[in-house]
């Protein structure tokens, strides 16, 4: 299929796109716009007005719409929450309370209990929400507490479908909702023609992941919400990671969400549908909500998890890990300013260069640039070990992503990392599943760093050019050689022989993958295969048993089933259209038109952001 070169006149792009389009009317329109090119070389927003002009929608926003700028509640220590973890706090004087959320269902469960204890304010801040029936009951949740007074804003990154608009203002008539999205596509009709005309602006997404009850308890780390996040997905389940924070830190959080909140980006959804909602809406909405969770088969007894966390509270307070933290997040202004987003790098470059001793990495996504390979060197120059665990290619859900790791797979090895690659038919996470999650494929998702023994850093961060300075991002550095001991215990799971493969060079300088199966070592010199590749599945040479197969698409293996969003009598989707295999074709018929890929990004009109070398992904 051709990709397209940044000297290619539109002319020439149009025709091609429609003679690969989904169908008859995107046909038409891309044959339309390549009939009439005589717009090439107009500025940019006079071809997005014309793309939104012809598909039908002028205007994306309405520029007019209210926006009123809002903060955190300050009020935080009369709450219950705040009673609650306050006399812990005083104890601990300029420190934060932290605890590791390993386990989906316990993430699961004390994000609800965030929400039912709420009483003045929720903040909550997401890349994806999906419509499953995760996603429904955290809805409900949240709903139920602005039903009790509680002020809700939700900030999510605008999607790639856009189904769910009307939901999302349905949700939004409540009195006590405030729903806006981050940096939204302008035309909701026809997405792609955003892709093509204002690419560079709409590739730029926030990745951060934040939770805040009252000012007073928080929650960040690297789950989105959804089935896949929390051990309830019957086709793949993600190995993830958040910290709960109590404390100083939580009025920082908050501050950060305000920042995003409040910036130039954030669009409410109000100012993006095409009519006024109203109490109608909202009544029918949590109507179909409630049915839709009702008739679902949900594995986990939320009643009985939430009363036991309640009778379990106080140990959970008791047992936090008191440590001095602070966030670290991209500034949500370079966005619209079209800078790079590079804070959070640029800080983990200059906690890199302090290492003494040990760096430990889980990163789904690893893709390091010329610069970063020889600062591993250059590490274990020094003695410092580096190890990192990564998707294999067999657990990996991002194709692209993998393939600009495997690129740099040999020198890593050469330069002395200690590199391994999660196995997806691993038992070791399924204690934190579901039953219904069943043999289902693990994939990595956790993204966490842990500094010689003394400091770790947990949030939404890849160790890729994407997450370096496209997307933003946010995590926490927690200074505690406890929280170390407790992280590091987490990872070194993720590297059992039976969880991963070991890469190796063998001395013929050939690249292997050890692991173990049955108690008996195996090795392949090939790299293990993919379960949704189609018909594949993961090997190592003969002795490896294979993984149930997946029937969803390559390009996104953790879609869910067909449908899985609950639906507005106008067909709309509840929260965000499902991750189906159709809709992510779609996605992948797009951007290898473009020539984008997620894991790396290119487009012409921001070059400085996909440079390998550019110095702050170095």
């Amino acid at each position: 299929m051709r990709r397209f070169r940044t000297g290619d006149h539109l002319q020439d792009i149009l025709p091609s796109l429609a003679r690969t389009a989904t169908n008859d009317v995107e046909a038409r329109i891309f044959l339309n716009l390549g009939r009439e090119c005589a717009f090439d070389g107009l500025p940019l927003p006079a071809l997005i007005w014309l793309a939104q002009v012809i598909t039908g929608r002028a205007t994306g926003t309405r520029p007019d719409y209210p926006r009123t700028v809002s903060t955190a509640f300050e009020g935080f220590a009369s709450t219950r929450l705040g009673q609650f973890f306050g006399p812990a706090a005083d104890e601990h004087p300029g420190l934060s309370g932290f605890s590791l959320l390993s386990h989906g269902r316990e993430a699961f469960i004390v994000r609800l209990a965030l929400a039912d204890l709420a009483e003045r304010s929720l903040d909550m801040q997401y890349y994806m929400w999906d419509g499953d029936t995760t996603g429904r009951i955290v809805v409900d949740h949240v709903m139920k507490a602005a039903d009790r007074g509680v002020r809700v804003r939700l900030l999510v990154d605008d999607p790639f479908y856009k189904a769910s608009d009307s939901v999302k203002a349905c949700l939004d008539a409540h009195p006590n909702v405030e729903i806006r999205l981050f940096n939204p596509l302008t035309n909701r009709r026809w997405s792609i023609l955003d892709f093509i005309f204002d690419f560079g602006r709409v590739n730029r997404r926030m990745h951060n992941k934040l939770m805040v009850a009252d000012n007073a308890a928080a929650i960040v780390g690297g789950r989105n919400i959804g089935d896949i996040y929390y051990g309830v997905n019957t086709i793949a389940n993600y190995r993830d990671l958040d910290v709960l924070a109590v404390g100083p830190v939580v009025r920082d959080l908050s501050g950060v969400f305000d920042q995003y909140w409040n910036s130039p980006s954030t669009v409410p959804i109000a100012a993006i549908v095409d009519r006024a909602h109203g109490a109608a809406d909202l009544d029918g909405i949590l109507v179909r909500l409630r049915e839709a969770i009702a008739a679902a088969d949900y594995p986990y007894p939320i009643d009985q998890d939430l009363d036991e966390l309640a009778a379990q509270s106080a140990e959970l307070r008791d047992n936090l890990v008191w440590a001095h933290g602070r966030i670290i997040a991209d500034d949500p202004e370079t966005i619209a300013r079209g800078k790079e987003s590079d804070d959070v790098i640029e800080f983990i470059r200059g906690r890199i260069a302090k290492l003494k001793e040990e760096l430990l990495v889980e990163s789904p996504y690893f893709v390091l640039p010329a610069g970063a390979q020889a600062t591993v060197k250059a590490l274990h120059e020094r003695n410092v070990r580096v190890r990192v665990l990564t998707n294999s290619l067999a657990s990996n859900d991002m194709l692209p992503a993998h393939s600009g790791y495997a690129k740099t797979r040999r020198r890593l090895l050469e330069n002395g990392m200690e590199l391994y690659e999660l196995r997806p038919d691993t038992d070791a996470f399924r204690p934190g599943w579901s039953l219904l999650s069943g043999r289902s494929p693990a994939a990595l998702h956790t993204k966490a760093m842990a500094f010689d023994g003394e400091a770790v850093f947990i949030g939404s961060f890849n160790l890729d050019p994407r997450s370096a300075v496209i997307n933003t991002e946010a995590g926490l550095y927690i200074e505690s050689p406890e929280l170390a001991e407790k992280l590091t215990a987490y990872m070194a799971t993720g590297v059992v022989p039976a969880n991963s493969y070991r890469v190796l060079l063998d001395p013929n300088g050939e690249i292997v993958w050890e692991t173990v199966r049955d108690g008996k070592r195996c090795a392949t010199r090939t790299s293990p295969k993919p379960a949704f590749d189609g018909g594949s599945s993961p090997t190592c040479g003969s002795c490896c048993r294979s993984t149930r197969n997946s029937d969803t698409d390559p390009w996104r293996p953790r879609a869910r089933p067909a449908f899985c969003g609950l639906r507005t009598e106008a067909g709309d989707y509840l929260w965000d259209e499902p991750h189906s295999a159709t809709a992510w074709a779609g996605m992948k018929e797009i951007s290898q038109r473009i020539g984008w890929t997620s894991g790396i990004g290119c487009h012409r009109r921001l070059p400085k952001l996909v440079r390998n070398d550019h110095p702050s992904w170095r």
